[in-house]
């Protein structure tokens, strides 16, 4: 039997970097409207295209970028719908620690990015739990709750 001991998701609209590019975009698509010489059919493209922008922003906001998971002894990351699902092994993992994801402001939403000798899952917030396994690979899982999800690792690996 699957025991679910922790579970979180994260969704798209809710990361910064993306949702600023949208609304810039937004309020510029509302000031070439407004400063129409002539308020004509190619003006109200404007007014339609930004309307539209805060429409889907509004809309990402309820579409899941990835699901975090513990079952048994294992991380599971399963990510949009073609993404493949990438399932870590508790009982391989060397250490645990919770660090700051980045020193930018605003980060891209990720999912399996291998990037710089560690692979990234983050979706939005400013800190990560580090993962190292025992060959060295280091996965970076951003997470709203960093605490409880480092935590409960850290309760695995020390039964084991």
């Amino acid at each position: 039997m699957e025991e679910i001991q922790f579970s979180e998701k994260q969704y798209l609209g809710l990361n910064k970097m993306s949702f600023f590019i949208r609304i810039s975009l937004s309020v510029f698509c509302f000031f070439a409207y407004y400063w129409s010489e002539n308020q004509d059919k190619s003006a109200e493209l404007f007014f339609f295209l930004g309307i539209s922008i805060l429409v889907i922003s509004t809309l990402l906001v309820f579409i899941l970028h990835f699901e975090t998971k513990i079952i048994n002894n294992s991380v599971v990351l399963d990510g949009l719908w073609t993404a493949r699902k990438v399932k870590i092994d508790i009982n391989s993992l060397h250490s645990v620690e919770i660090i700051k994801y980045s020193r930018f402001f605003l980060n891209r939403a990720v999912y399996n990015l291998h990037f710089k000798g560690s692979i990234r899952f983050f979706t939005r917030g400013k800190d990560a739990v580090k993962l190292i396994d025992k060959d060295g690979q280091v996965y970076l899982i951003g997470s709203q709750k960093v605490e409880e999800l480092e935590r409960i690792i850290k309760n695995k690996l020390n039964k084991d």
